[in-house]
């Protein structure tokens, strides 16, 4: 379909917190969370009129809860539980010991309920879009699960995959995951030294890798990079290679398996294929921090804390149910990709996509929405400010019938977000955000269908999640902004960091400021109808003559402007208590930052937020540094700033564009005395 582009005149401001939607009542009748209240209510005798009443419930009774959220999944385990939690102390609470589960299994086990119908659907820049049933899902997990037992891959064992979004991917994962190894991933954008980090902390036995990639249209062969890792990884015992971008060619790692060759063989019938079931703490997989400075977190998730967590998360805050079809663009090496594929536990078809979300073309998800029927549509808030400034009217050039919710997620959303969707996408969406992270799997703050949508408002806290907002002195906060903490232990925390024998570097991360209680590192408001609102992270935040300012409210105001394309700010703490407050704007193409702009982005950021927000100086740069997952690296440009080496204040190869971090490093070196004085 061809779409016509026309360049958007500044957003209009939307007062945070508008009301812009109610679910209507059929549709938050039928919704699943309130099927559960329901259940819930007859099965224990309760009375829980509400989603708010519900979610105290959960926190009050959090035994009760999570005893609920397995029984009502009906959790598959060879032996029953002893208890739900060891205690209710953080860290190490320990979840539903004595059980014994199989995450892949669950995700599997629609196949037997539907197994002609789609289980995933994938396209990429390579390949057209094309379906996977159950039936073909489960019998090419299987085959290759029994391959990696016959390579000796056994319970435990670290399986790492350097690969991108595409349907061998998910494959291997449930492979991997079926048998009880631990599974990690890498996306083929990640430099060599990025991955060697990352892996080599697991020792991993066997490695699949890809050739190559595609994105925006030009192929990146990653042969060199392949070997390297390969090189730098003593633990190897056998290497996958998937043939991507040359599929004829030989592997590019002397000796290793094609994946041609791991998925061929003889079909292992349900019956005959075993589940390894593992114990309540047995290593699901390895997240990792971001890794924008120093060495990545190893976060490990167990089989059973992910398990019961995405059960709740897909069903009760997202909305999934067989048919749904949830796309959210992301790459293999986000937890978002873990979630996307947990899907599947509610009998969803989980649509995957390789390659840029803009460009050649700007409309390539949204034709993918409408070709493959999307109904649940997952973004970054930069992707709908990019299409926003860029005119797009997916309304109007695509068929979004299919289409019912569109969820925030990587980065704080802007009222002006969520009232494009309902302008420029479909009045009937559910537009939602959320917050959570690589630590949980999951969001804290998120979802819930059956409560209205604010412009800019996360809609809840999350069943089971007890999330606070908190002042220094550790005092609740409603209506102010303070730090997110969590107060009670939930089952999708990780179990441990990888090669943290006494704990003390989890401690160190999440529990040193409250002992007992876990600071998420994110500046939060909670208002008094419940709803939140994320304003960045919280070491990241402007601390200005002793006034804190969220470093989300100012991209707010300046990134209205049309003629800016991106903006970066921080404040560099100098000799003597001063401060020193620069702004970086990346401009739209043909735009400069001359002396008239300059004063429309300070007056406007005295009309939208304060005079203590407009920055000290403005400099224009050619881009603006994010890391692979989306976020603006604010932090390591104030180190860099603070005279940071560049090797010690960012980390190149975790980010998206690592030339636009060269820019920070002359600014540096022409301001050295500015910055030292």
């Amino acid at each position: 379909m061809k779409v016509a582009l026309k360049i958007a005149p500044a957003a209009t401001h939307v007062a945070e917190g508008a009301h812009l939607w109610t679910p209507p009542a059929e549709r938050a009748s039928a919704a699943a969370v309130e099927h559960f209240r329901y259940w819930v209510n007859a099965r224990l005798g309760l009375d829980l009129p509400d989603y708010d009443a519900l979610w105290r419930w959960s926190i009050d009774s959090n035994d009760a809860f999570w005893a609920a959220i397995w029984r009502y999944f009906d959790i598959r385990s060879d032996t029953p539980y002893a208890r739900v939690c060891s205690a209710r102390e953080m860290p190490g609470a320990l979840w539903f010991e004595g059980a014994r589960v199989n995450y892949a299994e669950h995700l599997l086990r629609h196949e037997s309920r539907s197994p002609d119908a789609p289980a995933l659907m994938h396209a990429s820049e390579l390949r057209p879009l094309e379906s996977t049933s159950w039936r073909e899902l489960g019998r090419r997990v299987r085959i290759v699960a029994e391959k990696l037992r016959a390579l000796g891959i056994a319970p435990g064992d670290r399986v790492a995959a350097y690969m991108p979004n595409v349907p061998e991917t998910a494959i291997a994962m449930l492979a991997t995951t079926a048998i009880g190894a631990v599974w990690t991933a890498a996306s083929p954008e990640f430099g060599a030294r990025t991955v060697i980090d990352r892996f080599a902390q697991l020792a991993p036995k066997l490695l699949f890798v890809v050739d190559g990639y595609r994105f925006a249209g030009e192929d990146f062969p990653r042969d060199a990079q392949v070997s390297e890792i390969v090189a730098g990884l003593a633990s190897l015992e056998h290497v996958v290679c998937l043939p991507y971008l040359q599929p004829l060619d030989a592997p590019i790692v002397p000796g290793a398996l094609r994946w041609g060759e791991l998925i061929e063989g003889p079909d292992v019938s349900v019956a005959q294929f075993r589940y390894e079931r593992v114990d309540h703490d047995h290593p699901l997989w390895v997240l990792f921090s971001s890794g924008t400075t120093g060495l990545p977190k190893a976060v490990v998730h167990s089989h059973v804390g992910i398990l019961v967590e995405h059960c709740k998360l897909t069903a009760f805050h997202v909305g999934l149910r067989p048919g749904s079809r949830p796309m959210f663009y992301s790459t293999t090496g986000w937890m978002m990709w873990n979630v996307l594929l947990s899907g599947m536990l509610q009998g969803a078809t989980p649509v995957l996509y390789d390659g840029c979300p803009i460009g050649p073309d700007p409309a390539v998800l949204w034709k993918l929405i409408e070709q493959a029927r999307v109904t649940h549509f997952g973004t970054s808030p930069s992707f709908a400010q990019i299409m926003q400034k860029d005119g797009l009217q997916p309304r109007r050039d695509f068929d979004l019938s299919a289409l019912e919710m569109v969820l925030l997620a990587g980065s704080p959303a802007m009222p002006e977000t969520f009232a494009w969707f309902y302008d420029e996408v479909k009045p009937e969406l559910w537009v939602t955000s959320q917050s959570g992270g690589t630590e949980f799997a999951s969001a804290l703050v998120g979802a819930v269908p059956t409560l209205p949508v604010h412009a800019g408002e996360i809609q809840s806290r999350l069943l089971g999640m007890d999330v606070q907002v908190w002042n220094e002195q550790g005092v609740e906060l409603v209506d102010q902004v303070g730090e997110l903490v969590i107060t009670n232990p939930c089952p999708s925390m990780p179990i441990r960091f990888w090669n943290d024998g006494d704990g003390q570097r989890y401690r160190d991360a999440y529990f040193s400021t409250w002992p007992g209680v876990w600071r998420h590192g994110d500046w939060i408001k909670r208002n008094a109808r419940g709803g939140s609102y994320i304003y960045g992270r919280s070491d990241s935040i402007l601390n200005r003559y002793g006034v804190c300012i969220g470093t989300a409210e100012i991209y707010r105001s300046v990134e209205r402007i049309a003629d800016i394309s991106d903006s970066l700010i921080v404040c560099c703490e100098l000799a003597g208590g001063r401060f020193f407050m620069p702004m970086f704007v990346k401009l739209r193409d043909g735009g400069a930052l001359d002396e008239k702009l300059r004063e429309k982005i300070k007056r406007q950021l005295r009309i939208d937020c304060s005079p203590r927000h407009v920055p000290d100086q403005l400099y224009a740069v050619d881009d603006i540094p994010y890391t692979l997952t989306g976020k603006k690296m604010e932090v390591p440009v104030r180190k860099l700033l603070a005279g940071w080496p560049l090797e010690k204040a960012a980390n190149r190869d975790a980010m998206q564009n690592p030339a636009a971090i060269d820019w920070f490093v002359r600014f540096r070196s022409d301001n050295r005395v500015m910055l030292s004085s």
